[in-house]
């Protein structure tokens, strides 16, 4: 690789990096002073333009850079971080990389705003996302299966199907597995008749309209139970979003009855403000939160929850299981971090274990939060550490991400938190910034109609 085209490529990598990552929550969160209206001495807006802020559906093919870069990448999951990967691989590498993206569902169901679907506000089909316009626009190719078999040293996979697909380079982004075996999850929910009578409706699809249906069906005064696992989880201020959500709709259609929250955290793990407020006074009389919890069983004949607080009886149970790093990463033996994370370089998130695998997204072992802006985020990252290798160069040596989102607190009003990781050289790791976390003062109507909007662009932006 030449210097102009090392330099292209960094100045377009910074740009399309900032624009999705900072522009897209910035420009929605002025009081943060990280969007509007900055360029980056280019003239190019750091905030995302009008058209990247609506889902799009173009389908007509992108010209690609000739970079003269060249390289086969197999992408392993169709997710946030998967789908980021794949897209920016081919459009900042060129035509010259080849890219196949492997994923077993025909569309990716949105784990963001599912929570809406509990309340009746949105639907499943409105949260999912084909890959059509990654395979028409940028030239990917498209794989439906999963991939059962690994070899590091000839750098193949080996599908279900029986085929094989040789890589140079091999992305996994397969999100999490819940643990339920016995002696490592909640007690009483080994079974799938457990499971299916419990749901933890923590991937959005069929649990998350079966646990709407059981909310539904709750008779007024009745009680659910909200368990949540001990950190690292998928989405930190996701199940006390649930909480506050389930019990306005409660409020609202089921007079008298009332949220228990179980969480095995010393405390409420994010935006402490608005959470804690959101129980102890927004939902007052509704909600019962209780930290450092210890579960010692769940009967599902009885639907009543064995506890260190207590044994309580439920009409609804909503346990969410503890996690790991998806299937393909543990069965690669790729999981170091005690069998659930894996070990990363995360300057380009290459495998500590095997080299030539990256792993990123919800499986990755690093202090960045598990969810769907950050995905966004780690996709690019190791796009560019992936293209910089091809060309021979080093990764980046100063990646930032961004972490952002928004909280419904009621079904009208929400709060939002944002935060900023940066590559600290004497950790070798990603470390938050100092004073960068911050959330909301307040909930309110307008980041109700804000969230919709990130949400467009975060989701157009990854998929379109």
């Amino acid at each position: 690789m030449d210097k102009n085209t090392e330099e292209n490529l960094q100045r377009t990598r910074r740009r399309l990096l900032q624009a999705a990552g900072w522009g897209s929550i910035g420009a929605l969160l002025p009081a943060l002073g990280c969007g509007g209206g900055s360029t980056d001495g280019d003239g190019v807006s750091f905030a995302m333009g009008r058209s990247a802020r609506t889902p799009t559906t173009t389908t007509s093919a992108t010209t690609l850079p000739s970079t003269g870069l060249s390289g086969r990448v197999v992408v392993v999951g169709g997710g946030m971080a998967g789908a980021a990967a794949a897209k920016y691989l081919r459009l900042w590498g060129g035509s010259g990389v080849s890219v196949t993206l492997v994923e077993r569902s025909a569309s990716y169901t949105s784990n963001i705003m599912s929570n809406l679907v509990l309340t009746g506000q949105r639907t499943i089909g409105s949260l999912q996302y084909k890959y059509d316009s990654l395979v028409s626009r940028y030239g990917i190719n498209r794989v439906q299966g999963d991939v059962v078999a690994i070899d590091p040293l000839a750098r193949k996979v080996t599908l279900a199907s029986g085929g094989a697909l040789a890589y140079d380079r091999l992305v996994l982004a397969p999100g999490v597995e819940f643990i339920y075996e016995q002696g490592v999850g909640i007690p009483g929910l080994e079974s799938a008749a457990a499971q299916a009578r419990v749901p933890h409706a923590w991937q959005a699809g069929a649990q998350t309209t079966a646990l709407r249906s059981q909310i539904t069906a709750m008779p007024r005064g009745g009680v659910f139970v909200l368990t949540i696992p001990a950190k690292p989880y998928r989405c930190p201020p996701g199940p006390y979003e649930r909480a506050c959500l389930v019990a306005d709709w409660l409020k609202k259609n089921r007079a008298g009855s009332k949220v228990v929250i179980l969480d095995a955290n010393p405390g409420i793990t994010a935006e402490v403000h608005t959470f804690t407020d959101a129980f102890m006074n927004v939902h007052a009389g509704v909600t019962e939160y209780h930290a450092n919890v210890t579960l010692n069983g769940i009967d599902t004949s009885t639907m009543t929850v064995d506890s260190s607080v207590g044994r309580i009886r439920a009409n609804v149970i909503n346990a969410i299981p503890p996690h790991r790093a998806g299937r393909v990463v543990t069965a690669a033996g790729l999981a170091d971090q005690g069998g659930r994370w894996a070990s990363v370089d995360q300057l380009s998130y290459e495998s500590k274990v095997a080299a030539g695998i990256h792993v990123i997204g919800d499986s990755a072992g690093t202090a960045q939060p598990k969810a769907g802006h950050i995905g966004n985020q780690l996709g690019k990252v190791c796009a560019d550490a992936i293209l910089r290798a091809f060309g021979g160069l080093s990764p980046d040596p100063a990646p930032v991400t961004n972490s952002a989102c928004y909280s419904p607190i009621t079904m009208e009003t929400a709060s939002w938190l944002t935060a900023v990781f940066a590559y600290d050289p004497d950790t070798q790791a990603m470390a938050a910034v100092a004073d960068s976390f911050r959330e909301a003062a307040a909930r309110d109507g307008g980041n109700f109609s804000n969230m919709g909007k990130w949400f467009n662009a975060l989701m157009s932006e990854t998929f379109s």
